[in-house]
C-alpha cells in the first residue's frame, strides 16, 4: 500500500505546483517524505513539543510516524504582489519589502496574496488526495518542525501526511 501512496504523494505535488498562483508567479517549494524521514521527522516533532512546552507535537508525531508519505509545502523567497493593498498590514508593498525576521516557527510577515497561493497550493494537493481516497490532514506542526530541522526551506512550511486504513488515524484522535 505504502508504494501506492508514494504515487498519490506525487500527484499532489503536481496539483500544488500547478495550482494558480496570483500574476503566475511561483514560489512553492515541494518535497516528499517516506521511510526513514518520517522517522526522523516524528522524533524532532516529538522533542520540539518537549522543549517548547507547546501542545499536540506529539499526538502529530506518532501520526508522523504511522503515515506512508508527507508532502510538505513551504513558501519560499516570495516576493510581494505590488498591490499595495494593505492586507499584510502596511500601506505599501515597498514597506513590507525588507520587514522579514523569524518568529518562533516561521518567518513574516508576508505578502497576504502569496499565503493565499499557498493555501490554494495546499487545497489542491489535498482535493487530489481524496480524489485517490488517501486519507490525509493538513498538519502545520508538520510544516514548522521539518523547516527548524532543514527538510525543507522557506518562510511558512505546511506538512500533508497520508495513509490508508480502515479508519483514518487523523481523526478522532
Amino acid at each position: 500500500m505504502d508504494e501506492y501512496l508514494k504515487t498519490v504523494a506525487g500527484m499532489m505535488a503536481i496539483a500544488a505546483r500547478t495550482a494558480p498562483k496570483a500574476s503566475g508567479n511561483d514560489f512553492i517549494e515541494i518535497k516528499i517524505l517516506s521511510g526513514n524521514d518520517l522517522s526522523k521527522l516524528a522524533d524532532e516533532m516529538l522533542k520540539f513539543g518537549k522543549e517548547s512546552g507547546k501542545p499536540n507535537f506529539d499526538r502529530d508525531s506518532e501520526n508522523v510516524r504511522a503515515s506512508a508519505a508527507v508532502l510538505l509545502l513551504s513558501l519560499k523567497e516570495s516576493r510581494c504582489l505590488g498591490l499595495n493593498c494593505g492586507a499584510c498590514g502596511f500601506d505599501t508593498c515597498v514597506e513590507l519589502e525588507g520587514t522579514l525576521k523569524e518568529g518562533p516557527e516561521f518567518s513574516g510577515p508576508l505578502c497576504a496574496w502569496r499565503l493565499i497561493d499557498f493555501g490554494i497550493a495546499l487545497g489542491s494537493a489535498v482535493k487530489t488526495a481524496s480524489l485517490f481516497n488517501a486519507d490525509n490532514r493538513i498538519m502545520y506542526r508538520i510544516g514548522s518542525v521539518a523547516r527548524r530541522i532543514n527538510m525543507i526551506e522557506g518562510e511558512m512550511a505546511i506538512g500533508v501526511p497520508i495513509s490508508a486504513t480502515g479508519k483514518s488515524i487523523y481523526f478522532d484522535r
